[in-house]
């Protein structure tokens, strides 16, 4: 509840911030000091230590698994915002309104990752991805960037009707909306919830770009200003996750024989189509759209093995892919041009630049030594543990194997090809925010049990 209230309240501090200052450095300054006591306060929730006492009735549970990851999540984006909060200022002059999203994003993502009931993860969803759809379309000169938020707001909300839909039928079958009361007594798939589960899987599949409910993502991330579309590939992406692990563990896990397989099946599709078809782009940020559908593969293991093993690696792959992930992006913010050629010849005008992108593209390709190894690796545990899904195991692995190929085009670009790559003016905290980075992949792909052994203990 931290979380909650306090987002809440800075995102309203966020938009009148720019009523009593005009300059950015302030404004920056204001949310990431938002972002550091959301950050506070939630670690002291981890604790015992509640600052608003609310009776929600039983609609949120706030346990140690939705507040582990509330951590990781406002770290992230502590970590986006330190990159690349210079970067919000070149789309547009509403600099305090994009913060002010923001925080009211970070209050849907501590609502998706603590829900008790249908209702909340609706409100939750929801209240992610109605800010989502304005910062897509944040660079009104950008034909791109407004055809890209309608797109998304259209699939966004057909997805929110067949959830409702969904929301409709199990209530129907079951009388309520709380997760307890349809998990009690629903170890039989009756028509009703049968059509209501797969309403929700549709839907929640379309939240977190899994195939073949990933088409928007491509042209969604391609349009969106990229200072923007690297906190919607990794905090809201994850949150989507953490929702839908959720929802079906706590409402159907007893049923999870009988839709697993459709899970497993939805999980390789995803796996293959974003892999083979991240090899055929030429835009770098195409490239890391598609490859982020294929990441989502890697993180639908959590789902189909549902067991522990596969909730620690969840928390795990988030750390791993959000680190990696917002700092590629942060590079590309700099680029001028965003093709695999403008690339070339980057380690020799910028080898910080060049070498910390080097690491977070090994991890994102799952090279030993990095944190997406790591990642990788324990999410595969989770399905070999669970005994139903080896072939899946194969697939993923070969999956991995296959997107060494379209990582290393960049990293061959900037180390094995001749060219002048364009890079805008960076500075030395830039530069240093990136080694940090690289080394925290490089940490956690050496000592996993660092972050594991705290998951471990907490959740246990």
């Amino acid at each position: 509840m931290n979380a909650i209230v306090i987002s809440a309240i800075w995102g309203v501090v966020m938009m009148f911030s720019g009523i009593f200052s005009k300059n950015n450095a302030v404004i920056r300054g204001t949310a990431v000091t938002g972002l550091a006591l959301l950050i506070v306060v939630n670690c002291l929730e981890l604790d015992g230590t509640s600052l608003f006492k609310v009776n929600v009735h039983g609609l949120l549970y706030f346990n140690s698994f939705s507040l582990l990851f509330n951590t990781i999540a406002f770290g992230s984006t502590l970590l986006f915002t330190l990159l690349s909060g210079r970067d919000m200022e070149r789309v547009g002059r509403s600099t305090p309104d994009y913060f002010a999203l923001i925080f009211f994003i970070l209050c849907g993502v501590s609502i998706s990752s603590s829900f008790n009931s249908l209702l909340m993860l609706f409100l939750g969803i929801e209240i992610m991805s109605i800010p989502l759809y304005i910062l897509t379309g944040t660079d009104k000169r950008n034909l791109k960037s407004n055809e890209a938020s309608l797109k998304y707001f259209l699939m966004g909300s057909f997805s929110t009707g067949l959830m409702l839909m969904g929301i409709a039928l199990i209530y129907g079958a079951k009388g309520g909306f709380g997760l307890d009361v349809i998990r009690f007594g629903t170890t039989e798939l009756t028509p009703m919830i049968s059509a209501g589960l797969l309403l929700l899987l549709v839907s929640m599949s379309f939240k977190v770009s899994a195939a073949p409910f990933h088409f928007w993502t491509p042209d969604v991330y391609d349009g969106a200003p990229t200072v923007f579309t690297s906190f919607m590939a990794t905090v809201i992406k994850a949150a989507g996750f953490i929702a839908f692990l959720r929802l079906f563990d706590d409402a159907f896990g007893d049923l999870h024989p009988k839709w697993q397989l459709i899970v497993a099946v939805v999980t390789a599709a995803t796996l293959v189509i974003g892999n083979i078809t991240a090899v055929f782009q030429q835009s770098v940020k195409r490239m890391l759209a598609y490859s982020s559908i294929a990441q989502a593969g890697f993180m639908m293991f959590a789902l189909v093995a549902l067991n522990e093993t596969g909730k620690q690696g969840l928390l795990f792959y988030t750390a791993a892919y959000s680190v990696a992930t917002i700092g590629v992006f942060a590079v590309l913010i700099k680029m001028k041009d965003y093709t695999f050629e403008g690339f070339n010849g980057l380690a020799k005008r910028q080898p910080v630049l060049a070498a910390t992108t080097a690491v977070f593209l090994l991890s994102l390709a799952g090279i030993p030594g990095t944190a997406g190894f790591m990642a990788k690796f324990y999410m595969l545990t989770a399905a070999v543990s669970n005994g139903h899904v080896l072939w899946l195991v194969i697939v993923g692995i070969l999956c991995a194997a296959i997107s060494v190929y379209y990582y290393f085009r960049v990293i061959q670009a900037m180390y094995f090809k001749d060219g002048e790559a364009q890079v805008a003016e960076v500075s030395g905290t830039f530069k240093f925010l990136l080694v940090v980075m690289a080394a925290i992949v490089v940490l956690l792909g050496i000592f996993p049990q660092w972050l594991l052994d705290k998951l471990y203990f907490f959740l246990i």
